[in-house]
């Protein structure tokens, strides 16, 4: 089976195409950026595409990242994922950005829990939290830093992402026995692809995970009456 997988959650716009039991992707490509996620995601998705052998009509699955992330990266990447999906018939499947940065963590083999951390801005991260086998231990959530770090408890668990080292400071609550291994601000694409080969349409939807409201609110004190 080959999957197109898609990523626009967080600081990158990738793109890759792998096939089932393959080591590498047949073709990746990945732009760090911050925002312009809208304009670059076509012109890459044209490039992956034409660069394997029988393009979209070889494809048979797609796969996108759900989030948490950025509010507008997240539409951009959805979007573009169920339009491919409608126009070829293709199953599209949604992976989280936490369980993508974990996955690697798990399948290398390890004997630490794992603590997934994205920021969420004004003292919270967005946290998974899951054993080395990668039996749910904190569903995603989003959670103030000194809460992730008293519920980490004292031992045994490493902690990875972008917002690892927000934890820093906690290192009076966190026991010896804590890890804090900062990730890339994306996470790899290829991960999305693995996971999303797994992943059932039904029970893993593509939709966004919103751990929180967006930032962008209607400014209902400033409309004008209508009469």
């Amino acid at each position: 089976m080959r999957i197109l997988a898609i990523d626009t959650a967080l600081s990158a716009c990738a793109v890759c195409v792998y096939d089932a039991g393959a080591e590498f992707p047949l073709i990746s490509e990945s732009l760090t950026m911050e925002r312009g996620h809208a304009e670059a995601l076509v012109p890459l998705l044209q490039r992956v595409l034409k660069g394997i052998d029988g393009g979209l009509s070889s494809i048979n699955k797609v796969a996108v990242s759900v989030g948490p992330g950025s509010f507008t990266g997240l539409r951009v990447g959805l979007s573009a994922a169920r339009a491919i999906g409608v126009a070829s018939g293709l199953p599209v499947v949604g992976v989280t950005t936490l369980s993508a940065y974990a996955a690697p963590h798990i399948i290398g083999g390890t004997t630490l829990s794992i603590a997934s951390l994205i920021d969420a801005r004004h003292g919270n991260a967005y946290c998974q939290f899951v054993s080395a086998s990668g039996h749910p231990l904190i569903e995603p959530a989003r959670m103030g830093l000194e809460d992730i770090a008293r519920a980490l408890g004292n031992g045994g668990v490493k902690v990875i992402g972008p917002a690892a080292d927000l934890l820093l400071p906690f290192v009076d609550i966190l026991g010896p026995q804590v890890f804090i291994e900062p990730s890339p601000p994306a996470p790899d694409i290829v991960w999305i692809a693995r996971l999303g080969l797994a992943a059932d349409p039904v029970h893993s939807p593509p939709e966004p995970l919103y751990l929180r409201g967006a930032d962008a609110k209607p400014q209902d004190h400033a409309r004008i009456a209508r009469h």
